[in-house]
């Protein structure tokens, strides 16, 4: 994903993904992204969720250190993600 993702550009991230097409193992690299709020961090976690409810593993990578310490400190999934 590349761009800032805030409460406007998340709303449909959840989406955008094709939870049973996609394969066991996805990574989500957010390395071009920064995420700026709550919504964003509930989106990836909703999308994390999905795939899990599907037997799925998410690894969101490439976070920048403000993006990782607000979906650290923000995520449901108690900081799972690399």
């Amino acid at each position: 994903m590349r761009g800032e993702l805030f409460f406007a550009s998340s709303n449909d991230l959840v989406y955008q993904f094709d939870y049973v097409g996609d394969p066991a193992n996805i990574v989500i690299d957010l390395s071009d992204s920064h995420i700026w709020d709550a919504s964003t961090v509930a989106a990836l976690d909703a999308i994390t969720t999905k795939y899990a409810s599907k037997g799925k593993k998410v690894d969101i990578i490439g976070l920048n250190a403000a993006s990782e310490a607000r979906h650290g400190r923000l995520s449901g999934l108690g900081g799972e993600q690399t």
